[in-house]
Formats: structure tokens, sequence, C-alpha cells
């Protein structure tokens, strides 16, 4: 599948702040990057750096004023999606280094409070019926309400309230893996097919030696996004880290899929 994405972020700072953005797709073995451009404007001097685990790019820049970010890309998705209830989970033992610190809570996945309820649900179940099982669970219990919660609502705060957006629900559902041992990490992506077009969150999780996508939500096919960054929670994959204040004045995302004979065409 390959999808064309534009995205652009227009923000007023009024006074000098530092920031960290990261909205350049990441090129992977199941995403390959055709062309991309990120154009600033309203910014001191550019300084990429690699994302978590060096997965994709994250950019540093000095802002003043007025700010606008632009960027475009054209990726092709080639992403096999197994059966996740047919997958087994790793022996704690046998985990990769890297993989390790996906157990433990973090500041938005406190995932030592669900160790409880995990184990009382989901209990009997095994390998990646439990994943699956802990998805389904979240979707059928959780209400998807745009503007419910704000940064500072975590995995708890969306369970005791049932309700949340993407990133509440990434948030539980990599709490309850965690607190099943099953390394989980979030990840952020462009999708295809949400409505409305925002950053979209998601959750990967370890099972059978490599990470698998599971999204709660629903919202959008799993071959139809391409993975920005991948981190313990929200903090790790925001897409803009503001160090002082600034306010949005717009902002769009748009993704579209298209016919790869097509852009082939117009580049030539």
């Amino acid at each position: 599948m390959r999808l064309q994405i534009e995205a652009v972020l227009d923000y007023a700072f009024p006074e000098p702040a530092d920031v960290l953005l990261t909205i350049e797709v990441a090129q992977s073995f199941d995403q390959i990057l055709i062309e991309d451009i990120l154009l600033i404007d309203g910014s001191g001097p550019l300084r990429p750096i690699a994302g978590e685990e060096s997965f994709g790019r994250r950019t540093w820049m000095r802002v003043e004023g007025e700010f606008l970010a632009s960027y475009r890309a054209t990726v092709d998705i080639d992403r096999q999606l197994p059966i996740l209830a047919d997958m087994q989970i790793m022996p704690l033992s046998e985990l990769p280094t890297l993989v390790v610190p996906y157990l433990w809570p973090s500041r938005y996945c406190e995932a030592d409070k669900f160790e409880r309820f995990v184990e009382r649900e989901f209990a009997g179940l095994t390998d990646g019926r439990k994943v699956v099982a802990m998805a389904d669970w979240i979707y059928r219990n959780i209400e998807y309400r745009l503007g419910s919660s704000d940064s500072s609502t975590t995995a708890v705060d969306a369970f005791v309230k049932r309700q949340g957006v993407c990133r509440d629900f990434a948030h539980l559902l990599a709490s309850f893996a965690r607190a099943a041992g099953i390394p989980a990490r979030l990840v952020s992506a462009y999708a295809w097919d949400l409505s409305p077009p925002d950053f979209h969150a998601v959750v990967e999780v370890w099972l059978d030696e490599s990470w698998h996508l599971v999204d709660a939500t629903s919202l959008a096919p799993l071959d139809g996004m391409a993975r920005i960054a991948v981190g313990r929670d929200a903090t790790d994959i925001a897409f803009m880290t503001i160090f002082g204040s600034a306010a949005l004045r717009a902002q769009s995302i748009e993704v579209r899929r298209v016919d790869p004979s097509a852009t082939a065409a117009l580049r030539g």
C-alpha cells in the first residue's frame, strides 16, 4: 500500500523555546520511505538526532515567534499481519536487552497497578490470545471520546473514567500487557482511513521474538499505518515536545492511499 502524507503545524511562541519535533516517517523493513521533505519556517538551525532505539528521527530546534512546520512523505507499507492468538509469549529470561525496559511501569503506564486485575480478568489465557483479549476488553469497555483527556491523563485515569482517546487506549493496553509479563511499547503513526485525521497512537507487543502492532481503538487498518516513533509511553512518542510555552494556531494531517504507478509516472 502506497501512502502520501502531509502534516502542517502552525504555532506561535511568545518567548524563545527549545523544541523537539518528531513527525518524520521512520524507515524500516515493513515501510519503505520513497521520498520525504521537512520544511521549517521560524526556527534556528536544525539538529536531527536518532529516535528511541534508533527508530526514526527527531529534530531539535530553537523557536521564537511564528513557527510553521510542513512535512510531506510518500511511503510504501508492506506489512504482514500474523494471527496474534497463535503467537507465543517469550520467557522473561530470553528477552533481548533492549526489550526488557518495556516490561516496567512508566509515567503514563502504571503497569504495576493493574497486576491483580489482569491476573483475574484474563486468567487461563495463554500466548497471544491474552493480548487479543486485552485489546478486546479495552475496545468494549472504554469509550472513545475526543477531548475526554489531556496531557496529564494516565492509564489509571482512563481505566477509572472509562473513556479516552487513542493515546489513552494505547497506554491502557501497554499497561495490561506489561502487567502480564508481555513487553509492550507505544507507537506514533500516520494512519490511513483514520477519521478525523490526526497523529495516531497504537501499541507494539513482543511476541515470537519480534514486535507486532495492536490497535485497541480499531479505528484504522494496521497495514495502513506509517510508524513515526516508538517508546515507553506518550513522553517518548510526542510529535512535538516544547520546552517553554506556545499557542496552537492551526494543525492538519492528511493521509491518502495512492496508485504506485501513478506516482512513478508523475516523478518521471
